[in-house]
């Protein structure tokens, strides 16, 4: 059974799932290669007649090493979104579109963890997801090309959505993002950015990172990669190279940042890219903007979990493995106060503060700061710590992605997730919060005040208190994340 709709751009033909009419692969974005390779998304092409939209876009360029299971369709047709709605005929339902993760470096809106369908059927809300460029494609800065490409295309597909979304039964102006890791950090960015204004109502930021990037940073980091591929960091170089020929040197680069110390603690990370703070596109760092009130009309929801960084340490082979001198390491690099740190956590293992100061700089300390911006600035934030243990893992990174989802079986969920029938029963307390919020932008549980610092607290009894990861807080009190 097909489902129809028509778009300013032509008509798709989708298929009713249990309930639900679903779209795959409709374009937002003409393809950016040939001509348009590095440069800013432009509207797509109209079409004749009626387009089938049954079936996911191409991924953007990204490694293979990295994500194997990455479904390597042909086409360059990168740029395309996704619909779940359970009423194309509806009028006014509320929409949530996601941001994918993936350190800037990976990601792609057909991975099976970002199915619409439970959020949708249960929520009542229309579900979009869509891709956007990502590594050198989206994010390299590069001679000749506008910065932040990848968070262009995001705004694209958000203007795709407030010209469309009403043909799939959505409010144009009931808008939610929400999205998780580089995805959360792409929603701060977006918060501060003027050419996203007016195209989203609220904002879900789901393990904020701090990495954002200045232009002389980010210069150097593509030079390296342009040098590895043999060529200048300019477009017209640049875009002579085919897509996974260059990604082969952004995987070299990416393999080996330790041999770069020039670029500080990011060094010390597995990705070259972020966002950059360019002064047009993204004009401040999330916090300094939203500090001053770029967001303040933006309900937020923003938080973390309580061990986000045991995930890497798991994927680097190094649980258990923590020494005294790799912990002294980590503390001199990130820690803003190295003693401090062992003085605020006097009975820690080396792998316990090798593993909270990664944590609170890469993840909890950037999105607790976000938090406190927004209040600053004079908006509406709430503030939530994920602290359920599915494995030996913990409250891991990513691990509230299939909560948030409910998708709680095959990939990520099955290597984070153990126990499924709690798994289920959180999930069914997360996702009801989610899409409430998304359709009346309040949550159940108070805004964040800085004086009393309430945060919801999501583990088997959800409960409500004053911010959990206290010692942190007060050794990250006076730090500034800048580019």
């Amino acid at each position: 059974m097909t489902a129809e709709v028509r778009t300013a751009y032509g008509a798709v033909r989708g298929t009713h799932e249990d309930g639900l009419a679903v779209f795959r692969g409709i374009p937002f974005a003409r393809p950016p290669v040939g001509p348009l390779r590095f440069a800013a998304p432009e509207p797509p092409d109209a079409w004749d007649g009626t387009r089938p939209a049954t079936a996911f876009g191409p991924a953007p360029p990204q490694s293979s090493a990295l994500t194997p299971g990455v479904p390597q369709l042909s086409g360059d047709d990168w740029l395309t979104c996704n619909v779940w709605t359970p009423d194309p005929g509806a009028g006014g339902l509320p929409v949530m579109v996601w941001i994918y993760g993936g350190a800037y470096l990976i990601g792609h809106s057909s991975d099976p963890g970002y199915d619409g369908a439970v959020l949708s059927r249960e929520g009542g809300v229309i579900v979009v997801t869509f891709n956007y460029r990502v590594a050198m494609e989206g994010f390299g800065q590069i001679e000749g090309a506008p910065a932040n490409r990848g968070l262009l295309d995001q705004v694209a597909a958000l203007t795709w959505v407030r010209d469309n979304i009403a043909a799939f039964g959505g409010d144009p102006d009931n808008v939610t993002v929400f999205g998780e890791s580089a995805g959360a950090g792409s929603i701060a960015a977006l918060l501060a950015m003027p050419r996203a204004s007016g195209l989203f109502r609220r904002a879900i930021a789901q393990s904020v990172p701090g990495t954002f990037f200045s232009p002389a940073l980010a210069d150097d980091i593509s030079g390296v990669i342009a040098a590895k591929a043999g060529v200048r960091p300019v477009r017209q170089a640049l875009a002579e190279i085919p897509p996974a020929r260059l990604m082969e040197s952004v995987d070299a680069v990416a393999a080996t940042m330790a041999r770069h110390p020039q670029w500080g603690p990011v060094a010390h990370t597995p990705t070259p890219f972020s966002p950059v703070v360019d002064g047009d596109v993204l004009p401040r760092t999330p916090w300094a903007a939203l500090a001053a009130g770029s967001a303040r009309d933006i309900p937020l929801i923003t938080g973390h979990n309580r061990d986000e960084y045991r995930l890497f340490v798991a994927m680097s082979g190094l649980l258990g493995k923590i020494t005294d001198e790799q912990a002294a390491t980590a503390l001199h690099t990130f820690a803003p106060d190295p003693a401090a740190y062992r003085d605020a956590y006097p009975s820690a293992t080396a792998e316990t503060l090798y593993e909270v100061v990664h944590s609170d700089w890469l993840f909890r300390m950037p999105t607790l700061h976000l938090a406190e911006a927004q209040a600053t600035g004079g908006g509406r934030v709430h503030l939530y710590e994920l602290t359920w243990s599915a494995n030996s893992l913990g409250a891991c990174h990513a691990l509230d992605v299939p909560l948030v989802w409910g998708n709680l079986t095959g990939g990520l969920a099955d290597l984070l997730i153990n126990d499924r029938p709690a798994a289920a029963q959180l999930s069914a307390r997360i996702r009801p919060t989610w899409t409430s919020f998304a359709t009346s932008g309040t949550p159940n549980w108070p805004a964040y005040d800085p004086s009393q610092r309430l945060t919801q607290i999501f583990d088997t009894s959800p409960t409500i208190a004053p911010y959990p990861e206290e010692a942190s807080r007060e050794l990250w009190t006076n730090h500034t994340f800048t580019a």
